[in-house]
């Protein structure tokens, strides 16, 4: 899987801390040559998902299959048969395209493709200023129920310890700082020839 290669840069952070919308953003950066991971998942498609842009949708049986083959480079079973994964295809394809590997990922995929990649990946950790202001943007965003709200928030609890595993902790207290700082990151990580 080394032939051609480029680099790997992991965004993880609790649900509300901006990280989706500065993965977007750095994607928006042509300069920067990146192209977006997507995640292989057993569950089934919501609302106006597609099939090869959204998620790579397959069933949990096709899933185990390719669990049993080592053909992803992390996964995790969410909940019962609700795997979510990324395939070792889908990092080929981008390098095989001379880009580089963008991820909007979970802590612990993130963590894992790190220890898999160590001097290829940047592990950034996308955090919120406080858990207060983390669920008020939440609140703002108007699509959860309290509970799902309150479910986030103690998730995010438990994700912040993982902070300091992370190569940077990026705080998003402002967006625009957020923005410009996370391309300094990646640009700075793509000129460092030492891999």
């Amino acid at each position: 899987m080394e032939k051609k290669s480029g680099k790997l840069f992991v965004f993880s952070a609790p649900s509300g801390s901006g990280k989706t919308t500065i993965v977007h953003h750095l994607l928006n950066q042509e300069e920067l040559n990146l192209d977006f991971s997507i995640s292989a998942t057993s569950r089934p498609q919501r609302g106006k998902e597609i099939d090869g842009k959204d998620y790579h949708f397959i069933s949990p049986q096709q899933f185990e299959v390719f669990i049993k083959n080592d053909d992803f480079v992390e996964w995790e079973e969410v909940y019962q048969d609700n795997f979510y994964g990324t395939l070792k295809s889908e990092i080929e394809r981008i390098w095989q395209q001379g880009k580089h590997v963008i991820f909007d990922i979970d802590v612990v995929g993130g963590l894992r493709i790190k220890k898999k990649f160590p001097n290829k990946t940047l592990a950034i950790f996308v955090q919120p200023p406080s858990i207060e202001e983390m669920e008020k943007r939440l609140r703002n965003r108007n699509t959860d129920t309290e509970e799902k709200i309150q479910e986030r928030v103690t998730k995010a609890e438990r994700e912040l310890k993982f902070a300091k595993d992370f190569d940077v902790v990026l705080i998003n207290d402002n967006l625009e700082t957020a923005k410009k700082e996370a391309f300094k990151l990646v640009s700075d990580f793509i000129e460092n020839k030492n891999d």
